[in-house]
């Protein structure tokens, strides 16, 4: 077995909420389970009984409580959760209504601005109230075209606490992108912002904001927060009230909470849309409640002493699960700008003045920062920093073992992958459990998870694609403007008929249980029939220092398929025979002659959606002659029109 990068100390271990877990399971069920892994065998043979022990121990609020754990686990899709229970997903999360910080908001060089418990609840009862007067029900829509802060989470708790749907797209959407989300789910009241800052640089949005409201005509009011300009002007906004002044229309005290069934939609998920209209995911209050409470309670070890960030946007499911930490009343650090402005210490210093504990972040700032050769612990104290999170994309071993190395020696580092289906993780961390460079440390307790090969079997120490093989609770109820689920069961289960086959192509290790991500099962390379991650060859390209970023694609070719490599060189570097050679010679020796590219090509820009993924789909569609939709689904859409003029290069004969 591979030695691990980190093992939890024995304090650790007993101090964490997931032992104190175990002992309620095992004193509740007169069992022994002795760690992590005997948990988890335990959560996925006895589901019932695990997510009912859930509820309990992180404290779920219903008015109601339910009738029985689930009905039927053979159902799926369609097991119903919690039959009978009521509750309301904003009164969990505002359960803490004193005089600590709720949320601390900054944006790059301007000072910080907070808002305690105590007043988060009072700014929600107003709020809510208004929404209320401008006639928003129990089951109307209300969106976000907004940045990661404050107001974006009192207009979701607003929402939903008299029962609403809520919606959000982050401010650097483009507007066609917004267009396309919001026209499918027709929202009553849309909340937004004048503009927002980049490098200390205003973007106005309100004439994006205007071409939303005129294409989607459901839209009754839009609330407009001041943020570039003090006192904006909205005249040219149609139905739009400032900010300040909705909120002045509502009345302080206590929330009415709306009490609404456990399956009660709560959000409206979108996926990427880079191949088109994004999918609407309609996820319930109480399934994403008790699964984001168990992965923030039991897998981050989230607790009131701490404080927690995630670099992440309100187009990105990150963000609710962030804005969970209220359930937990732990304090939120809230970011909005880049994070390398305006230099590469910004998220460091801001982790040293806030005393962050919880440290979220993606596997592009990771390689960011090693590329750059960045040792943060070297200028910082990093004192409170116990736990770093990644997620959005697969992180190498070496990305791994650069945290150990030039962050923190004893920090719990886990990365974590799942998804905006679910709104949460199928493979996840553990605080008493080691980390192996390169691996997720386990599956999340009570997801069934499994690595099937092409015949449908489960298999280990080799790649497969990852399914779920039972219903858990986050899972969608259904897609919007959907009725006969075809949309839905396409999705998911049109491969493995009842078992859930998420995209992702993955091996799972029967020495340490942990999980390796290879890539989107859709973007697998497959020259000569062999199935290739794109993750195995970005892992090794991105050992030479002349290469900044890469993408792998199969172009289809003379009945088979071959794989072409597009690399975007760093300052400086030039894509010479020779570093041709050697990258070729380091994708033979340390992977397969089938990982070599038949082809590399310098581009100027890889592209990536707004959760930093690479959108391999995109250029494979151009290489292969086929349409790319949604360009706005992008961060940086234009760079795709070099693929697009390259295009008689690479359908040459070599």
């Amino acid at each position: 077995m591979k030695q691990p990068l980190w093992r939890p100390s024995a304090e650790r271990i007993k101090n964490a909420n997931m032992t104190r877990f175990i002992d309620l399971v095992n004193k509740r069920f007169n069992i022994n389970l002795a760690g992590y892994f005997d948990l988890y065998d335990w959560s996925i043979n006895n589901i019932a009984d695990f997510w009912a022990t859930v509820w309990d121990f992180v404290d779920i609020r219903a008015s109601r409580k339910y009738n029985n754990v689930v009905e039927d686990l053979g159902k799926f899709p369609g097991t119903q959760w919690f039959a009978g229970a009521e509750l309301n997903f904003a009164e969990n999360l505002l359960r803490y209504r004193d005089d600590r910080t709720a949320f601390v908001f900054k944006c790059e060089t301007k000072p910080s601005a907070s808002i305690t418990y105590k007043e988060l609840y009072k700014t929600v009862s107003r709020l809510a109230t208004a929404l209320k007067e401008q006639g928003v029900e129990r089951g109307d829509r209300v969106a976000a075209y907004m940045p990661n802060m404050t107001e974006t989470a009192i207009a979701m708790l607003a929402a939903t606490s008299i029962g609403a749907i809520w919606a959000s797209c982050g401010s650097e959407l483009g507007v066609q992108a917004v267009i396309d989300r919001f026209s499918q789910i027709e929202p009553k009241v849309l909340f937004t912002v004048d503009g927002y800052l980049y490098k200390n640089k205003p973007f106005h949005m309100l004439a994006d904001v205007r071409e939303v409201v005129e294409t989607v005509p459901s839209i009754e009011k839009v609330v407009v927060v001041s943020y570039v300009n003090e006192r904006p002007d909205i005249g040219n906004t149609p139905d739009s009230i400032l900010y300040s002044d909705f909120l002045a229309r509502g009345k302080e005290g206590g929330i009415a909470f709306e009490q609404v069934p456990f399956d009660h939609p709560v959000y409206i998920m979108f996926s990427s849309g880079t191949t088109g209209k994004p999918k609407c995911m309609v996820q319930g209050a109480g399934g994403i409640l008790i699964n984001q409470l168990k992965e923030l309670i039991l897998h981050t070890d989230l607790a009131r002493e701490d404080t927690i960030i995630y670099m992440t946007a309100p187009s990105w499911m990150m963000w609710n699960w962030l804005i969970a930490s209220l359930g937990v009343g732990a304090k939120i650090v809230l970011f909005d700008g880049n994070p390398g402005y305006p230099d590469i210490g910004t998220m460091w210093k801001l982790i040293d003045d806030e005393k962050i504990t919880v440290f979220g972040t993606s596997a592009t700032y990771i390689n960011m920062l090693k590329g750059q050769g960045f040792r943060p612990k070297e200028q910082y104290d990093l004192a409170t920093l116990k736990e770093i999170c990644q997620t959005g994309s697969a992180l190498s071993a070496d990305g791994f073992e650069y945290v150990y190395q030039a962050i923190k020696e004893d920090v719990h580092f886990h990365s974590i992958s799942g998804g905006t289906d679910i709104n949460g993780c199928f493979a996840a961390g553990s605080p008493t459990i080691p980390v192996y460079a390169g691996q997720l440390q386990a599956p999340a307790l009570g997801m069934k998870v499994k690595a099937y090969d092409d015949k449908g079997s489960p298999v280990y120490d080799k790649q497969g694609e990852l399914v779920c093989e039972a219903p858990a609770p986050s899972m969608p109820l259904y897609f919007w403007n959907d009725p006969d689920m075809k949309k839905y069961r396409d999705a998911y289960f049109a491969v493995y008929p009842n078992i859930w086959r998420h995209g992702d192509y993955v091996e799972i290790y029967s020495d340490t249980r942990g999980i390796t991500f290879f890539g989107r099962s859709d973007a697998i390379l497959k020259p000569s029939g062999v199935r290739i991650g794109t993750a195995e060859i970005y892992n090794i390209v991105e050992h030479f220092d002349e290469i900044a970023d890469s993408v792998a694609i199969g172009q289809n070719w003379e009945n088979d398929q071959r794989v072409l490599l597009f690399v975007k060189l760093s300052s400086g570097a030039s894509l010479t025979d020779g570093l041709k050679d050697r990258i070729k010679k380091a994708l033979r020796d340390k992977a397969s002659p089938r990982h070599v590219p038949s082809m590399i090509i310098e581009v100027p820009d890889i592209p990536y959606t707004f959760n930093m993924k690479k959108v391999e789909s995109a250029i494979t569609n151009i290489v292969n002659g086929r349409q790319v939709t949604n360009r706005d689904a992008l961060v940086n859409p234009q760079s795709l029109d070099y693929f697009e003029e390259i295009l008689p290069v690479v359908q040459k004969r070599i």
